[in-house]
């Protein structure tokens, strides 16, 4: 689903961060320094990045490399499913983004909900749990699961925020152009057979 290039990279990222993390001889320390910057070379050749840049993206990454958290909410209206447009790519999204340390996945999806649509959530049900490797989103430096959590509305109301300029719903056959980045038309798709049959059970990989 992606590039070799981008795996490869990635995988000398991550054993060069985990030597560095376990490692005490000095030797061993700067080969694995070495490999960590032979990840950010192949990374800044193979994209429009400079390498401080790609630099600075890992800079604080320590300790043993593992894949990020990242959850989106799934709320409907009826028939008609919320989604916020990215001020970054002008393009439409779920509500979500990172989970925040010492917040739980459900409690992080509730904030981001509130946070980029303005609407008050409670958070149902867990609809799938996916690798972003292996659906057709862009590439991106970090290995990433996305959790996508169904969210009843409580209460609140539309409301914009410094990442998203737009908040609205929409009926299946009716989607906006999607920031792939962050989900598919197929993710979407899927997420409408939900509504339709709740009992499904929840997706993963």
């Amino acid at each position: 689903m992606e590039p070799n290039w981008l795996t490869w990279a990635r995988k000398i990222q991550a054993i060069g961060q985990n030597g560095l993390a376990y490692s005490k001889d000095p030797f061993d320390i700067e080969r694995f320094e070495e490999l960590r910057e032979l990840a950010l070379e192949i990374l800044q050749n193979y994209t429009d990045s400079d390498l401080p840049r790609i630099r600075d993206l890992f800079a604080g990454e320590h300790g043993h490399a593992t894949p990020k958290v990242d959850v989106r909410g799934v709320v409907f209206n009826e028939d008609a499913i919320l989604l916020v447009r990215e001020r970054a790519d002008g393009k439409w999204t779920l509500p979500g983004g990172w989970v925040d340390v010492n917040e739980s996945p459900s409690e992080s999806v509730v904030r981001e909900v509130f946070e980029e649509s303005g609407y008050q959530t409670k958070a149902l049900k867990l609809l799938a749990c996916y690798d972003r490797n292996r659906h057709p989103h862009p590439p991106h430096p970090y290995h990433v699961y996305k959790l996508f959590f169904h969210c009843e509305i409580l209460g609140g109301s539309p409301s914009t925020s410094y990442e998203t300029d737009g908040v609205d719903f929409f009926k299946q056959d009716a989607i906006p152009e999607l920031s792939t980045g962050r989900v598919t038309s197929a993710q979407i798709d899927r997420f409408f057979e939900f509504l339709r049959s709740p009992d499904l059970p929840t997706d993963f990989d």
